[in-house]
């Protein structure tokens, strides 16, 4: 449920509240809602006497929150998140934010010519993999920590923020220290010690919707991390596995609207995982713009047919520089920028 306080109020004339709710079991969380201070109360409310609570002086109204996911819900937090980078923000009506680079870092030389070319063709972002995550473990397992360098200087070079996927716990201080925006991937989004871990940092996190996983357990993976305490959650939808085989991946362009309705948090589209080939990149990511999403993930490579992983997927650099200008078309006509 949330608690929305009286206007003006104080928050040291109701710690005595606070307090007695967090002796009881219950966890709070401070907010604002409709610029009020609301706090919302979760846990077992078998502890509590509504009626009682209703009558409190402080307290002007209270709004149960039906959905499971309690932080991520619209009714907790009506207006849209807004994550910031350095200078750039995620989350805006008005601005969509484009990630791009490679699969996975090969060398200083490799990341540095892509990220020359995403940063000339407008991307804001540049992103990499590290640590790879495959099918088999006999394909390209990627750099580790090296690779993790490669790419923040690469980053720095061109003044670019990172994203790059965090494979388990161990790997954490290291993603903390270099790394702007943390990825969860697919296969971990459902890795909950590791969403609680990232829920007591406060860096933005990258949460990728799980290959089978429907749209509520996949906020559900948000609240996770939100519940520790990292309100800066950006979800990532980069298709799903159906029984079509055309594709890599079946993209839920539907999500879009779908989470704008259900959550405050920002969302972005993965094309290039969602469909596998270069040559559906392009119009799935106008088609995204066009529905409403607030950045898209794109992989480049300067040569996709040397790439190391996931070639056949990647946009030459002359290929995104195409769909920039193309994307940009596609937000103007809708009253935003590329």
């Amino acid at each position: 449920m949330l608690l929305i306080m009286k206007k003006h109020i104080e928050e040291d004339h109701i710690q005595d509240l606070l307090q007695t709710l967090k002796t009881k079991g219950l966890q709070l969380h401070r907010c604002r809602r409709n610029g009020q201070l609301a706090y919302g109360l979760f846990g077992d409310k078998t502890k509590i006497d509504v009626q009682e609570l209703q009558n409190h002086s402080s307290i002007e109204d209270i709004i149960s929150i039906k959905e499971p996911y309690k932080l991520a819900s619209r009714t907790f937090h009506p207006e849209d998140t807004i994550i910031s980078i350095k200078n750039i923000s995620i989350g805006q009506n008005q601005d969509i934010v484009i990630i791009a680079g490679p699969c996975s870092i090969e060398n200083q030389e490799q990341i540095e010519t892509i990220a020359k070319g995403i940063h000339h063709a407008g991307a804001k972002l540049l992103r990499g993999g590290a640590y790879k995550p495959r099918t088999s473990p006999y394909t390209y397992q990627g750099l580790g920590e090296m690779g993790v360098q490669f790419l923040k200087k690469a980053g720095d070079t061109h003044a670019m923020p990172i994203v790059s996927e965090l494979m388990s716990e161990d790997q954490l201080q290291d993603f903390i220290d270099h790394v702007d925006i943390i990825q969860v991937g697919a296969r971990n989004m459902q890795n909950f010690s590791l969403l609680k871990a990232l829920g007591k940092i406060r860096k933005p996190i990258l949460l990728k919707r799980g290959f089978s996983n429907t749209i509520e357990e996949w906020l559900m993976a948000a609240e996770y991390i939100l519940a520790g305490g990292n309100s800066q959650v950006i979800l990532c939808e980069r298709g799903i596995r159906t029984f079509e085989t055309a594709t890599r991946n079946t993209l839920d362009l539907s999500v879009i609207p779908i989470i704008k309705e259900k959550t405050h948090l920002p969302i972005i589209i993965d094309p290039s995982h969602a469909t596998g080939d270069w040559k559906r990149v392009e119009a799935m990511s106008l088609a995204a713009i066009a529905a409403g999403a607030d950045g898209l993930m794109i992989e480049v490579h300067h040569q996709p047919s040397c790439a190391w992983s996931d070639g056949f997927q990647c946009l030459t650099i002359e290929n995104f520089e195409k769909l920039m200008e193309k994307g940009r078309k596609v937000a103007h006509a809708i009253g935003r920028t590329l």
